[in-house]
């Protein structure tokens, strides 16, 4: 947890939090999050998002490291990100150790409500680049990364609730 709350470079910190519940038990949850191919599959098509390196298929666990290669913002672009956190089947957390950002830290938690599952995404995220950064934060990414979570998420509980 500490690290969701560093700064590094002291720039703006941006946090997006979305929630979903899904029609399905938190272990399935948990389980089809962290799947990698799974992801490549939820996210939006004209990305073409690929798993490259590291964790490629199936589950993706403590302190494995995964390389997605994908379309963003005009931009192809390589994304590591190493498992930091892991309680299953509650939260994990991935941390950004090679890409475009300065930081990016990604929690995801599982609440388990009578037989569904409350799903909570916590992106904390540092844009490069100093003050034109900090301007595309606000005017760009922030909108653009909560629509990627929403798109994503919606899609899961599609994928899950048609699985279950």
């Amino acid at each position: 947890m500490k690290s969701l709350k560093h700064k590094k470079g002291g720039g703006s910190l941006i946090t997006l939090r979305t929630e979903i519940i899904i029609n399905a038990p938190i272990q399935i949850c948990f389980d089809y999050a962290r799947d990698i191919e799974l992801h490549t599959k939820t996210v939006w098509p004209h990305t073409r998002e690929l798993a490259v390196d590291g964790v490629r298929f199936g589950r993706i666990g403590l302190g494995e490291t995964v390389t997605f290669e994908a379309n963003h913002l005009l931009v192809r672009q390589r994304l590591t990100s190493r498992i930091i956190e892991y309680e299953e089947p509650k939260l994990f957390t991935d941390e950004m150790q090679k890409g475009i950002f300065k930081s990016l830290i990604h929690r995801h938690e599982f609440i388990e409500q009578g037989g569904k599952t409350l799903m909570i995404d916590i992106l904390r995220f540092e844009a490069p680049f100093g003050i034109v950064g900090r301007m595309a934060e606000q005017l760009l990414l922030r909108r653009y990364m909560k629509r990627f979570l929403e798109y994503r998420n919606a899609n899961l509980k599609k994928l899950i609730e048609e699985n279950v």
